[in-house]
């Protein structure tokens, strides 16, 4: 007669027989669950998306305001003091629903000019206007806050809807300002590169010795 040898199964010994296939199959409802609720707190703590206010513009940074109403109570002070500055003429109100927008981006500025559809300036911004200096001037942040500067203006005073983009320079901020006009109401109907390309016309400036 053999002796037959009895095995007791433990929990852990289960535990050890599941199948890779088993494993796998285990795997993707833990890693979605672990993606849903990851999307779940990028939502609620997304600090990219920007408040809009009642004209469908952003809102600015609390640093640039203020630096905004410094220049402004610096204008004041000096027509006080009577030094020479421009005067403005008086605003006449107008309904221009469709313009130009032109986006000058180089090295070192990013200038946005806001236009009808003759030319005439409705208004403009630079990086200067918005306390900007030295090399930040020509970053794609010192874009996007000019540019809703400049169409903020716009809509106040002419209810602009509608540009055409026309774009000038290789600068950094070129992408950005267009993105701005659409995110801040304005509709972009075409967007045209008119940055000039010589056919070999000047001599280059010699290269630097570094």
């Amino acid at each position: 007669m053999t002796d037959k040898k009895t095995t007791v199964v433990t929990d852990d010994d289960e535990k050890k027989k599941i199948t890779p296939k088993e494993e796998k199959a285990s795997k993707p409802d833990e890693i979605k669950s672990d993606i849903s609720s990851n999307d779940e707190s990028e939502i609620e703590e997304n600090p990219l998306e920007q408040k809009k206010d009642e004209m469908g513009l952003e809102e600015l940074p609390e640093e640039i305001l203020k630096k905004l109403e410094k220049k402004k109570a610096s204008n004041e002070q000096k027509q006080k003091k009577g030094k020479k500055i421009r005067k403005k003429k008086k605003k006449v109100a107008k309904n221009i629903q469709s313009g130009k927008a032109f986006i000058k981006a180089t090295y070192n500025n990013t200038i946005v000019t806001l236009t009808d559809m003759q030319g005439n300036v409705i208004s403009w911004a630079s990086a200067g206007i918005a306390g900007f200096k030295g090399p930040k001037k020509s970053t794609p942040y010192a874009a996007q806050i000019i540019t809703r500067i400049a169409v903020g203006k716009a809509k106040e005073e002419c209810g602009l809807s509608e540009v055409e983009v026309y774009v000038k320079g290789v600068g950094t901020g070129r992408e950005s300002a267009i993105r701005s006009l659409n995110n801040n109401g304005l509709i972009v109907t075409s967007i045209k590169d008119v940055t000039p390309v010589p056919h070999n016309g000047c001599r280059k400036r010699k290269p630097r010795r570094v």
